[in-house]
């Protein structure tokens, strides 16, 4: 897999600090990849359904099944969740907030 130079000017320019981007580029790239992993497990699971499984094919798990096979071959095709991470990150396709933080107040100790 070859490494991608990433033009820092165009990383940082949403953003406050490096630091915050890499944060949102992170959590971005989890929630591809999460996303990713869903539709995966989706299709299979219907491939899996749609073939009726017989007590021989379960001994035989040597077997490849071309069709789970060329799934997985057109997802390891796909960008990898960091890629897309930063394309949208730089492409100002992202949009995020800032966790609003409450204050406490300490309660005031009773006097006797």
């Amino acid at each position: 897999m070859p490494l991608k130079p990433v033009d820092m000017e165009k990383f940082i320019s949403n953003v406050s600090n490096l630091y915050e981007a890499i944060v949102i580029a992170s959590k971005r790239a989890r929630q591809v990849h999460d996303e990713i992993k869903i539709e995966l497990r989706q299709r299979i699971e219907t491939l899996n359904q749609l073939s009726t499984t017989t007590e021989a094919e379960d001994e035989m798990d040597t077997a490849v099944n071309p069709d789970q096979l060329k799934i997985s071959l057109e997802f390891e095709q796909r960008s990898k969740p960091t890629d897309v991470a930063l394309k949208d990150l730089t492409s100002d396709s992202l949009e995020w907030r800032y966790k609003e933080v409450e204050e406490v107040k300490p309660k005031e100790e009773e006097t006797e």
